[in-house]
């Protein structure tokens, strides 16, 4: 699959699938002597994986990570202290699949002839035919952005030491709005969120905290503690302390499920999801992506433009629409209204407004990079629907009986956030080579 690969300077390629022993990210071009471990890549796909509120998939997936490749096994010389630092080659991130049980696979082999409306299922069946990995959508099943956010938050930790800012927040859900916010706001409120839900995560308390898996493992013993936590996964999950919401709000200052920085407006959303879930509908919504303190100048133009390269987040499963700033907004404002006008002070250029998301001509203004992401009600839905029979081209009706995700807004913030790190990590390498060059002919 060409498709899944992505970069020119930092490098990712992703392979499994939903029902497969696994999934894959293989990371290029990330610097040697960075440590790095399962527990902080964990510490952001638990941020993603589902069964972990009432808005998620009931799939009980602890989407725990290994690191296969990429770390050094030991000290290079003995005292040097650098076991486990990245040693600039690829860096592979294993995620085993733990929650996969016949009676699911079942459940797709009953209902695969009759392919979902609003899902891959048709379209990949005309491609790879009758051996495409239908069982659980394979490759196109939610489940494969696990890697994105792996690979992500590589680039992430990276940016973070330049000190670039990646954060991102559920801007809309079932019609409900968050109102605007400044950014140090909400990345100060998306970093309590992300504690609460460590301190609230059964997994990462039992097989992090407890220290069950550490770097000091050699693979094999990572891989048998992962064999004992398939076989206890039920047992863990019941460990995990009771949500109590208004401890959460009172201790952390964040919703307990909605990752919205308005309190007020996460709970009107919370109500909305739930009140179509109850009709076996399901509802969509927008996640917004924020960038902070990166150099003006970061881009391309013409076919790399920084925004283009940003609109490739359509490639996330259920994301239908990409805006950079005003986006389609645009549309209803005059040329003066739009533009970002600019002036100085003490030295520094100071823009009025941020129509244009921190991004012209394709290149970085240094304002914030602000991307928003149209998310689409979750297609797997218990309502009767028409279809077809694949095989014979008969019609059909249809009504889910797999796990599902009343809402996939909750779930895509995380893979937005670190799908955004890597693209503009992917740029910051090619600029901070480009200025250097340019240095040495500049008088």
């Amino acid at each position: 699959m060409q498709g899944c690969h992505i970069g020119r300077n930092f490098q990712v390629s992703v392979a499994g699938g939903s029902y497969q022993d696994g999934l894959t990210a293989v990371v290029h071009g990330a610097p040697a002597g960075m440590g790095l471990n399962e527990q902080e890549i964990y510490g952001d796909l638990l941020l993603r994986k589902p069964g972990a509120d009432e808005l998620s998939s009931p799939r009980k997936e602890p989407d725990i990570p290994v690191i296969y490749t990429g770390l050094n096994a030991a000290d290079t010389v003995e005292g040097a202290g650098n076991k486990n630092h990245t040693n600039g080659t690829p860096i592979s991130i294993l995620i085993p699949n733990l929650d996969r049980h016949f009676i699911h696979i079942k459940q797709y082999q009953d209902t695969n002839r009759t392919p979902r409306p609003g899902h891959a299922s048709y379209a990949s069946f005309a491609k790879y035919g009758p051996d495409d990995d239908a069982i659980g959508a394979g490759i196109f099943s939610g489940r494969y952005t696990s890697t994105i956010v792996a690979a992500g938050y590589v680039a992430k930790k990276i940016l973070k030491a330049f000190g670039i800012k990646v954060f991102s927040f559920i801007k809309e859900a079932a019609g409900v709005e968050c109102p605007d916010m400044d950014s140090a706001t909400i990345f100060e409120y998306t970093n309590r969120y992300k504690q609460m839900r460590h301190d609230y995560d059964p997994f990462y308390q039992e097989i992090f905290v407890k220290g069950r898996l550490t770097p000091e493992m050699r693979f094999l013993q990572k891989i048998a503690v992962l064999a004992e936590v398939e076989n206890e996964i039920d047992d863990i999950r019941a460990k995990a302390p009771t949500i109590n919401g208004k401890e959460i709000i009172d201790k952390y200052g964040v919703h307990p499920v909605i990752d919205c920085p308005d309190i007020a407006a996460a709970e009107e959303m919370l109500a909305a999801c739930n009140k179509i879930t109850k009709t076996g509908d399901s509802s969509g919504g927008i996640v917004e992506v924020r960038v902070t303190g990166v150099p003006a100048g970061l881009g391309e133009p013409v076919f790399y433009k920084l925004d283009a390269e940003l609109g490739r987040m359509l490639g996330i499963g259920a994301v239908k629409g990409v805006e950079v700033g005003a986006g389609f907004g645009v549309k209803n404002m005059t040329g003066f209204q739009s533009n970002d006008q600019m002036h100085t002070e003490n030295g520094k250029v100071v823009f009025d407004s941020n129509n244009a998301g921190g991004i012209t001509g394709g290149l970085s203004t240094g304002q914030d990079i602000i991307v928003k992401l149209a998310v689409k009600p979750t297609p797997t839905i218990d309502k009767p629907q028409h279809t077809i029979d694949k095989y014979t081209l008969e019609n059909k009706d249809l009504a889910a009986i797999t796990r599902r995700d009343p809402t996939i807004v909750g779930r895509i913030w995380p893979v937005a956030e670190n799908y955004t790190a890597m693209v503009i990590l992917d740029h910051l390498l090619a600029h901070l080579g480009y200025q250097q060059m340019k240095a040495k002919f500049s008088k």
